[in-house]
C-alpha cells in the first residue's frame, strides 16, 4: 500500500540515555524520509551525548559509551538533521510524548531553530494502542506477521513502525470506533491529517504532557496539585508556581509554551490596568442676568443699585445718596476753583 502524501513523513526513531527528557541526550537517532512519489531516504545518526550512558539503557538498546566516544555531538549535526526533516510531516511509535519532545530539546539546547507548527504528527502507538492495546514488537507480529529483526537498534524499530502503519491503514479501513461520548466514528484513513488527529486525541500543548487543551481550548496543567486546572487560573492564584516550573527540571519546551502563555496572560492583565481616559468635564451653567420675564433671579456679580419707583434716576446720571436738599446749583466761584485745581495738576 502507498500512502497518500501532500509532503514528505518522516519516520524516525531515537535510542537515548535513558527516558528524562530533560536530563537525558539522544545517543542514536534514524529517519527515514517517505516522498509523497513513494520514494524513501534513510539517514542514521550515532552522537556522543556528552554523558555516561547507564548500563541498563546500553542493555536495551545496544550502544556502549565505547561506541559513540569518538562520534559527534548533537550540536555538530543538528543542522543537518533539521534540513533533513525539513518540512516534512513526523511519525514515530510513541513519538508525541518522547521522540518528539527530546529532539525539541536537543535542538533548543544546540540553539537550531527547528518549528513545530504547522506540521502533522502521527503516533503509530496511539494507533494500535487505541485499537489493540500492544506493544511495538507485538504490533509488528499482529499486523506483519513478523518479527523484528535486530529489535531497539533504531533503523530497525523505525521500519517496523512504517511497515505497521501501512498495515494498519488496511486492517481498519472502514472500521467503526468509538470515543469516550460515544460518537463513532471511521479514524483510521489514509490521510495523514486524520491521522494527525487521531493520535493526538489529548491535545497535548507541550508534547511531553504537562499541559493539555481541554475541551474550551484552554491551557490546563496535566500534572501535581493543579492537574485539570487553566494555566492562566493558576497563574493569577498562585504566580510562584510559574517561576517554579521555569526553574525546576522541565523540559525546554513545556518552559517555552509556559513562556507564551505568561506573556500573554501578562499583556492582558497590563492592559486591563491601563487608565480610563478621563470624561469631557460638562461647561458650567451660566447664571441669567435678572430679566422682567424673572424678577426673582438676581445677578449677584452686579452691585444692586436702590430703586425708586416714583423718580427714577435718569440714564448716564450719577447716583446721589438720599438728602431731602436739592443740589447746589454750579456757580462763577466753582467755575473759578476748578480753573485753579487743573492748572496746579498741568
Amino acid at each position: 500500500m502507498k500512502l497518500n502524501l501532500k509532503r514528505p513523513l518522516a519516520f524516525f526513531d531515537l535510542e537515548t540515555t535513558g527516558t528524562n527528557i530533560g536530563i537525558d541526550r539522544i545517543v542514536e537517532i534514524s529517519v527515514i524520509k517517505l516522498h509523497p512519489d513513494g520514494s524513501e531516504e534513510v539517514r542514521t545518526w550515532r552522537i556522543n551525548p556528552g554523558m555516561p550512558i547507564p548500563l541498563e539503557s546500553s542493555l536495551v538498546h545496544g550502544i556502549y559509551d565505547e561506541h559513540i566516544k569518538d562520534e559527534p555531538f548533537f550540536k555538530e549535526v543538528a543542522s543537518l538533521i533539521a534540513e533533513f526533516i525539513d518540512t516534512s510531516d513526523l511519525a514515530g511509535y510513541n513519538s508525541n510524548k518522547f521522540d518528539i519532545p527530546m529532539l525539541m530539546e536537543e535542538f533548543l539546547k544546540a540553539d537550531v531553530l527547528f518549528d513545530l507548527d504547522n506540521r502533522h504528527f502521527v503516533d503509530v502507538q496511539n494507533i494500535f494502542h487505541q485499537m489493540e492495546q500492544r506493544t511495538l514488537k507485538a504490533a509488528y507480529q499482529f499486523y506483519c506477521d513478523k518479527q523484528i529483526i535486530n529489535a531497539h537498534s533504531a533503523e530497525a524499530d523505525t521500519r517496523a513502525t512504517m511497515e505497521v502503519l501501512l498495515a494498519q491503514i488496511a486492517k481498519y479501513e472502514n472500521i467503526e470506533w468509538e470515543d469516550k461520548k460515544g460518537v463513532r466514528t471511521i479514524p483510521v484513513v489514509n490521510d495523514i491529517e486524520a491521522l494527525h488527529k487521531f493520535t493526538n486525541l489529548n491535545r497535548p500543548v507541550d508534547f511531553a504532557g504537562r499541559m493539555v487543551y481541554n475541551e474550551k481550548g484552554q491551557e490546563t496543567f496535566n500534572f501535581g496539585k493543579h492537574k485539570g486546572k487553566a494555566v492562566e487560573d493558576v497563574l493569577k492564584m498562585e504566580p510562584s508556581y510559574y517561576s517554579w516550573m521555569m526553574q525546576g527540571d522541565f523540559p525546554l519546551y513545556t518552559k517555552r509554551k509556559l513562556e507564551e502563555i505568561y506573556n500573554r496572560w501578562n499583556a492582558k492583565k497590563t492592559a486591563e490596568r491601563q487608565p480610563k481616559p478621563a470624561p469631557q468635564k460638562q461647561p458650567e451653567p451660566v447664571i441669567a442676568e435678572v430679566t422682567k420675564e424673572r424678577p426673582d433671579k438676581r445677578d449677584f456679580h452686579k452691585p444692586q443699585v436702590p430703586q425708586n419707583n416714583n423718580h427714577p434716576r435718569p440714564e448716564n446720571k450719577p447716583y446721589k445718596k438720599n438728602n431731602d436738599e436739592p443740589a447746589s446749583p454750579v456757580n462763577d466761584d466753582m467755575l473759578k476753583m476748578l480753573a485753579e485745581k487743573f492748572k496746579k495738576g498741568l
